[in-house]
């Protein structure tokens, strides 16, 4: 395919770079991923857009770890606590595509804080309930936070360059995700203290939900005081000037709708991301009730598995970058098929061993790694599928895990008619099946599972048809024709050699000296 020329106002040469402090590609995204650093704009990106999200994951999450006690106050039934459990998770299904879709129009930025903003007063309410419809109702609203996972994940992929998006996609959307495992030792922890400082216990957990309330505050005004949407700049100041094309939604919705690949992984991110969501939701009260062990003991238990994300899904990002050094896309497709079908077995294995208490918090701790890995090989390939319309199928696949979580809990751990550890058993079947699609994935410039890359075919070509003639002749695909160059190793190694240097620019200095 004859390539496009770029209008000089369009192109960026070495001279008029801005200078960062961490490497860059052609694209000003970041080559190099400095966990320790504050280096704006990117490492300031990826620790706000995860510590927003961990805020926001506590704030879901914070009922279930006081559930016993909730569920005495209130009166709740078996049936009310798995109808808030959905509850929790459903909300966050549209709330995700409408957060991709903001995120491609107006920027992560302003898009993160304004979900985190707009749902902190439910997390303030959750003081207040006193019926089941209540309850019921914070946990819905408070749900629609975990659409920030959207704009931590389009952030990334908007800051890192490909042989680095797996990682930083993984370790923004673990450590975030580490907030579903932390609030389990937090608010019992919570309770306790304001418990011994003199309140009823029907006092002391009402008071506890003002600390997920705060956290969730204070993240939201921190992303929109230091945040920055984009390397160049907010999205406000680069369609002012020109430097980026403001697109319509009408082409953002087309362009993601109509690749199938999309919903392959929305459907597959079901049931990683999904199945995660639901344990979060019943994990503590499941060793509670069936081990007979304390609020505390089932608190700890509960937050090994969501603790795991501090090394689980970065490791899921790392070995999905890794791949594609080693083989390429087909390298992070056949990573995530692999992880995610032996997490679907060990699910399996975890309902099965009911009867043995250590046997079911060894099986659980193994599942969490290998599921929350998965999450985080999906979202090194998720960055790949568009970029035109990256924001709302970095959505649609968030969305995925939310209607896996609801499915899940509907068929398996609402009301009674299935004991829970038949639930978890059947559960684990439904991943092994719902990974299966993974293997109709084709790139036709880098091949899919089984298949190598249609002849001639490159991944410049792939991303200008999302472009119209028109388009291309005004430069709008300049981004993507970058990202494309970028990406030249998704073809295997081969395709690689020797297109390493010539992408990277000079920086001011080191992770010493930031």
């Amino acid at each position: 395919m004859e390539r496009q020329s770029k209008p000089a106002a369009m192109e960026v040469g070495p001279a008029s770079k801005p200078k960062f402090r961490i490497p860059v590609d052609s694209d000003n995204q970041a080559t190099e991923f400095w966990l320790l650093s504050f280096a704006r704009p990117h490492m300031s990106a990826f620790h706000l857009s995860w510590f927003s999200f961990f805020c926001c994951f506590v704030s879901t999450f914070a009922a279930p770890p006081l559930l016993p006690l909730i569920r005495d106050t209130l009166g709740l039934t078996a049936k009310d606590i798995g109808n808030a459990g959905i509850a929790s998770v459903s909300g966050a299904v549209f709330a995700r595509l409408a957060m991709g879709t903001a995120c491609d129009l107006a920027g992560p930025r302003l898009a993160s804080a304004a979900i985190i903003l707009l749902t902190t007063p439910a997390v303030y309410c959750s003081a207040i309930i006193n019926t089941p419809t209540s309850f019921l109702l914070v946990r819905f609203f408070t749900g629609f936070s975990l659409a920030s996972f959207v704009s931590t994940q389009f952030w990334m992929s908007s800051m890192f360059s490909p042989p680095k998006v797996g990682l930083a996609n993984g370790v923004a959307g673990g450590w975030g995700n580490l907030g579903g495992g932390a609030v389990q030792l937090l608010m019992p922890v919570v309770f306790s203290a304001v418990k011994k400082m003199g309140s009823t216990p029907f006092t002391a957990w009402r008071i506890a939900f003002f600390i997920p309330g705060v956290m969730q505050t204070f993240s939201a005004i921190a992303v929109l005081a230091f945040g920055q949407d984009m390397p160049d700049g907010n999205y406000r100041k680069l369609h002012k000037t020109g430097d980026m094309h403001k697109d319509s939604f009408a082409n953002v919705l087309r362009h993601a709708v109509t690749n199938y690949r999309a919903w392959i992984l929305a459907l597959t991110y079901g049931y990683c991301f999904g199945v995660e969501l639901a344990v979060d939701n019943i994990v503590a009260q499941y060793f509670y009730d069936r081990f007979d062990v304390n609020l505390h003991t089932a608190g700890l238990i509960a937050a090994s598995f969501g603790m795991a994300n501090i090394i689980s899904r970065p490791g899921g990002g790392l070995m999905s970058d890794w791949l594609s050094s080693r083989f390429g896309m087909r390298g992070r497709l056949w990573g995530l098929w692999t992880v995610q079908t032996i997490g679907g077995v060990l699910c399996v294995v975890l309902g099965v061993v009911d009867y043995s208490f250590a046997a079911s918090v060894a099986v659980m701790v193994l599942f969490s790694f290998f599921v929350q890995a998965a999450c985080g090989l999906t979202f090194g390939i998720v960055p790949f599928v568009s970029r035109r319309s990256l924001g709302l199928i970095s959505g649609m696949t968030g969305g995925g895990g939310n209607v896996g979580a609801v499915l899940t809990q509907v068929i398996f751990f609402r009301g009674s008619k299935y004991k829970t550890e038949t639930g978890i058993l059947y559960m684990g079947i439904m991943i092994i099946a719902c990974t299966l699609p993974l293997t109709l994935i084709y790139f036709p410039q880098w091949g899919g599972m089984f298949t190598g890359p249609r002849p001639g075919a490159t991944a410049e070509e792939y991303y200008s048809l999302e472009w119209t003639e028109q388009e291309r002749e005004k430069g709008y695909n300049v981004s993507a024709a970058r990202f494309a160059e970028n990406s030249v190793r998704e073809g295997g190694p081969k395709s690689a050699s020797g297109s390493r240097s010539r992408h990277t620019v000079p920086v001011d200095g080191s992770p010493a000296d930031v």
